[in-house]
């Protein structure tokens, strides 16, 4: 887990999975049994809601997306926010602290 960003809106973090560990996933004939992809998501918490949101398969590579775009236009920070915002939106999970 990295965190990508920290402000005092949002955190986003980047989860990527333990390459050195092995899942199995059975498929429909309940016989075959292969190797499941590794795969990485985000998670994007809105801290003024305390809502979080997490991203995986198409809509992960969409964030990644705006991520690579960051890094090349470098963004202000109201830019940024809107952006986290629009994800936020979606959020429909609280956040708590175990």
């Amino acid at each position: 887990m990295q965190m990508l960003y920290d402000s005092d809106s949002f955190v986003v973090l980047h989860i990527k999975p333990d390459l050195g560990m092995t899942t199995e996933v059975t498929l429909a004939d309940g016989e075959t049994v292969m190797p499941a992809l590794p795969r990485h998501g985000f998670e994007i918490v809105d801290k003024r809601s305390g809502k979080g949101i997490y991203l995986d398969g198409s809509w992960a590579e969409l964030f990644q997306q705006h991520i690579y775009a960051w890094q090349r236009e470098s963004p202000s920070q109201e830019e940024v926010e809107e952006t986290l915002e629009s994800y936020a939106q979606l959020a429909q999970n609280p956040m708590l602290i175990h």
